[in-house]
């Protein structure tokens, strides 16, 4: 068991963080999920209280921990007189009805949560119908024995969007639902392709980039633009498309859906249409937050994303964003300013070489070489409109 976390005042929902610790996930790799996994509680509303982890080779097929586990945990529910259990791997169904049943408490994993936030997040009809896809296909083999015993939990986080639906009990309904979902989202793809194929001869540029390393706020500096951005998980769900001109050059800038680790398939088939916008970019802004202790693990995590959506071999800036955070965190305020520019060079050329790429390093909120970033992104842009149309002498 970890650390107590500070308890927030007048929060309606008290969790408590499950996971483990394997052959295949160390100590240290599960403290970094444990802690994304309390941001995304805290993205939804709930308050985490404690940690819990165990170390076993591989998890429990009963009940994903130890019975022993698992009675400690109870015990810890009934004197803090918690809400949710939250687990951070993917729970099988009889694992959720075992778990429940002992625990006698709403019992949720990382997709259930995740699928959650998308629920509260989506504005559009697209967006709304994607996550009830992704929320009725994963709902579909835990139907059995879920909904027998939703009386005595309450609503509140897990049970919103397509969740609060009771007409979803029942399979045969919930396969018809699916089938009317995915007909509605091959109308909407349809839709967008033709909007896309609309705007024109204009090169395309998508943000892409984890969750939360500021896509949306780097959105709004090159576009001049008010695209919504804050500091929870998963703040952009629809793709925001804004007209950029740079130089004289203009360009469709876009903004997109953050990744994250462990996100649910049903997601990211559901938001493939979505993801399109990423698939049919011309360029790529990796935005990544390198004040992030495991920025590394993250850039792995979108170049996997990507290479699904086969869209890793378009041409690339990387953007190390949040360096005013990075140098807080890493740098002793003694330290002379020579310094601190031998060892952000030693840091450029590092990234430069492993990348294989072009890489900028930036701060959005303090706009540190946002102007660097801003001809790095135009040269890109002007390089592109001329290999797509060798002949005009002039641009757009």
């Amino acid at each position: 068991m970890s650390h107590k976390p500070t308890i927030k005042p007048n929060e309606t929902e008290r969790c408590i963080l499950v996971g483990l610790v394997t052959k295949d996930q160390t100590l240290e790799q599960l403290n970094e999920f444990l802690d994304e996994l309390q941001f995304l509680a805290e993205t939804a509303g709930a308050v985490t209280v404690e940690k819990f982890y165990q170390k076993l080779q591989h998890p429990d097929t009963r009940t994903y921990v130890g019975k022993g586990k698992l009675m400690e945990i109870k015990q810890f529910i009934e004197a803090e007189e918690i809400d949710i259990v939250v687990f951070d791997d993917e729970i099988t169904p009889s694992q959720l009805r075992n778990i429940e049943e002992e625990l006698k408490v709403k019992v949720l994993d990382r997709s259930m949560l995740i699928l959650d936030i998308f629920a509260t997040r989506a504005q559009t009809v697209q967006a709304k119908t994607q996550v009830e896809l992704a929320q009725t296909q994963y709902m579909l083999p835990r139907l059995k024995g879920l909904w027998g015993h939703l009386d005595r939990i309450k609503g509140g986080i897990g049970m919103r969007g397509a969740g609060e639906k009771e007409i979803e009990t029942d399979r045969r309904v919930a396969q018809q639902r699916i089938s009317l979902l995915k007909e509605q989202l091959r109308k909407i793809g349809q839709q967008n392709e033709t909007q896309r194929k609309n705007r024109g001869e204009l090169i395309r540029v998508s943000l892409v980039g984890y969750t939360n390393v500021g896509k949306s706020t780097l959105m709004n500096l090159l576009s001049k633009s008010e695209v919504f951005a804050e500091n929870k998980l998963f703040a952009t769900l629809d793709t925001t498309v804004r007209k950029v001109v740079l130089d004289r050059t203009p360009f469709l800038l876009s903004d997109t859906v953050g990744f994250i680790r462990k996100l649910p398939h049903h997601l990211i088939e559901s938001f493939k249409s979505t993801l399109d916008e990423v698939r049919e970019s011309d360029i790529l802004l990796h935005v990544v937050d390198i004040s992030h202790p495991a920025f590394e693990d993250h850039i792995k995590v979108v170049s996997e994303t990507l290479k699904e959506l086969n869209a890793l071999e378009k041409p690339t800036i990387l953007v190390f964003n949040k360096m005013d955070l990075y140098e807080e965190r890493n740098f002793d305020k003694y330290l002379s300013s020579d310094v601190k520019r031998d060892i952000l060079a030693e840091l450029e050329n590092t990234w430069m070489q492993r990348a294989n790429a072009t890489c900028v390093f930036i701060s959005a909120t303090q706009r540190d070489n946002i102007e660097l970033l801003r001809n790095m992104l135009t040269d890109l842009v002007k390089e592109q409109y001329q290999i797509r149309y060798p002949y005009k002498t002039e641009f757009f």
